[in-house]
């Protein structure tokens, strides 16, 4: 069976032309133009896996509570071989996206669950997240559920002095954390990379969500750059505003995307790594 086959059972529609756009991690990317007119952004998976099922979840699960169209996109197809969602034109940002950008997220945010974690097995990239829901601590749950796991994958490229500087900061990790917020509905890998800008807001794409910490999207908005960044914050903090001290925790909830980057492409982010960890334990 073809792709277009197999989209056209899975969208209840006939579809025209498949357009290949390369490969991302473990899924090749297509476009696909259906019989409708519309246009379709497609990812699939040659073997069987549940990380579309899990970013279905994911994006339905952050658009509760937000007004239709807000943030996140629909999902109009996914099975464990593909995922289909609505093919949107990058067209950039400007500040009054950025803008408001930044108190949709804060509203996203807002919306908080009753636990840490999420009711379904995560994924970043290629990489297993351990969602194990807890009521405890946002501290304990992101030093055991996101900096422990990926330390013994990622010691090899760190060395004995930089993984002995992630064990300090999981071992203070009570002290570094600041105060206790509630959980908040993330994203969970908010970087430039996964926001699409459309004329009217912000879309956000390829989530690792769970409930976490709410500064853990902003720090991540932070590792890589992010157009605008200065606008998105103001405007968040002015709709949500943020804990005190909350600049000086921005290396800490970077170090577990910086783990991550390190398991996927090894030793050339050994020193962000280090970097990150040596400012968190300064707090």
């Amino acid at each position: 069976m073809t792709l277009a086959d197999r989209l056209g059972a899975l969208l209840n529609t006939s579809v025209g032309a498949v357009t290949d756009l390369g490969v991302s991690h473990a899924w090749s990317l297509h476009r696909a133009s259906l019989a409708t007119g519309r246009d379709v952004f497609v990812k699939t998976s040659a073997a069987p896996t549940t990380v579309f099922a899990a970013e279905a979840a994911g994006l339905r699960w952050l658009a509760t509570g937000l007004a239709p169209g807000t943030l996140l996109p629909d999902v109009l197809a996914a099975d464990d071989h593909t995922i289909v969602l609505p093919w949107l034109d990058d067209t950039g940002s400007t500040a009054a996206t950025a803008e408001q950008f930044g108190r949709e997220l804060a509203a996203m945010h807002a919306n908080s669950p009753e636990t840490f974690g999420a009711p379904w097995q995560g994924w970043i990239a290629e990489l297993p997240l351990d969602n194990t829901p807890s009521a405890g601590p946002w501290a304990q749950w992101y030093a055991e559920r996101r900096l422990a796991p990926y330390l013994p994958q990622a010691a090899a490229h760190l060395g004995p002095d930089g993984t002995r500087l992630l064990e300090k900061v999981i071992d203070r990790i009570d002290t570094l954390a600041g105060p206790p917020e509630p959980p908040a509905r993330i994203h969970g890998d908010l970087w430039s990379g996964n926001i699409l800008w459309t004329p009217e807001r912000a879309i956000l794409i390829d989530p690792a969500a769970h409930a976490g910490h709410r500064e853990t999207d902003l720090a991540m908005l932070a590792l890589f750059g992010a157009p605008h960044l200065d606008r998105i914050r103001s405007a968040y903090n002015e709709t949500h505003p943020l804990a005190d001290g909350w600049r000086t925790r921005i290396p800490l909830h970077q170090l577990h995307h910086l783990l991550v980057h390190v398991v996927l492409f090894g030793p050339s982010y050994r020193s962000q790594t280090c970097t990150a960890a040596t400012a968190a334990l300064k707090v």
